[in-house]
């Protein structure tokens, strides 16, 4: 090309790229463009075990539920919901709620239906424990709290149920934060047989299948959570009042119940309620979660637990994984609570 460049075709290209580049900026500036932004808050340190209690219980009506929970922080600071697992309670938060509150967290720690100070409102209501039941629980604490967006946490049970409020409420949740990550399942998917070793893993769920398995529950329930918490946590010295605190949720007159029902359920082996047949069959096409989220899990988690990998694409908005070392098993907030509760933190700035 000659080197005499006409003079206003320069001009014209350089405007040009300038705003093409302009263009972009605005794009992608959410994701990129991050430099002003203020780091997230890095928290206290704290030692597991530090706290042993969330302070005093509340109780509300919502949905078909009278709901005991905690509530740790300002009433006007940024709303968290955090959501335990089976076999354990909100005493998993016992560490993470008080750092969450000192970054100016709201923290909400609901006793799952089955669970603690949690009450079904009539004797008439199926004691169903089902995904999209307890789904459905969250989002109507959320209603009656006056809580349009939150950011949802949780393990086990409580994964699931923040996995799925965040895939068909996107607009009700912020930002996720999930151990074991996409665990959202169906009926289907919970026939089809897994090889043998995998299977061997799942040997409670088919104890819970039979009858047997739901009297031995519910007459050894102590003994059995405390074995399920040795076998998924395999590394975790945890004491006996730390785990008293937990059991003392399973005297729930309805955990048994809810309990078998979830695991019967998965297997096809029970009916759900037909009033959450189109979320289940939402639920079951496997959506993509698109809010940002951060997934989570512990290096000695003995219990089963997707490879990373084979979820990763179920998130398609800002994501990241991390693998949180130190001997952590499946209670990884119980385990460990600077990393839960700093994920947090971050992905509430993504």
């Amino acid at each position: 090309m000659s080197e005499r460049i006409n003079y206003h075709r320069r001009r014209f290209l350089g405007a040009t790229a300038v705003t093409i580049a302009t263009a972009q900026l605005v794009r992608f500036g959410s994701a990129n463009a991050q430099s002003n932004k203020p780091k997230p808050a890095v928290l206290p340190t704290i030692k597991p075990g530090t706290n042993t209690s969330l302070g005093p219980h509340r109780q509300i009506d919502a949905g078909v539920l009278n709901v005991g929970y905690a509530e740790v922080g300002s009433a006007t600071g940024r709303p968290v919901i955090l959501l335990h697992g089976w076999p354990y309670d909100i005493h998993s938060y016992v560490d993470v709620a008080p750092l969450l509150a000192s970054a100016g967290y709201r923290a909400i720690v609901p006793y799952l239906r089955g669970y603690g100070t949690t009450r079904f409102l009539s004797s008439e209501t199926v004691r169903n424990g089902q995904q999209s039941a307890l789904a459905v629980d969250i989002i109507a604490l959320m209603d009656v709290l006056k809580i349009e967006k939150a950011i949802l946490a949780g393990y086990d049970w409580g994964a699931r149920t923040a996995d799925i409020i965040a895939a068909h409420w996107p607009e009700r949740c912020k930002a996720l934060v999930s151990v074991s990550g996409y665990l959202i399942g169906s009926q289907e998917s919970g026939k089809m047989p897994l090889p043998p070793k995998a299977e061997l893993q799942w040997w409670y769920q088919y104890y819970f299948a039979t009858e047997r398995g739901r009297v031995g529950y519910d007459k050894y329930r102590h003994d059995f959570a405390k074995l399920i918490w040795q076998i998924a946590s395999p590394k975790w010295d945890f004491d006996d009042a730390t785990f008293e605190r937990s059991a003392a949720s399973f005297n729930n007159p309805d955990h048994v119940s809810i309990v078998i029902h979830n695991y019967r359920w998965r297997l096809g082996l029970a009916e759900g309620e037909p009033k959450y047949d189109a979320l289940e069959k939402r639920l079951a096409e496997a959506p993509v979660i698109t809010v940002p989220t951060i997934t989570l899990e512990g290096d000695a988690n003995g219990a089963p637990h997707p490879d990373a990998s084979s979820y990763a694409k179920k998130f398609s908005g800002k994501y990241t994984h991390r693998l949180i070392k130190g001997g952590i098993g499946h209670n990884l907030p119980q385990e460990a609570p600077q990393s839960f509760a700093q994920a947090i933190v971050e992905v509430d700035d993504y």
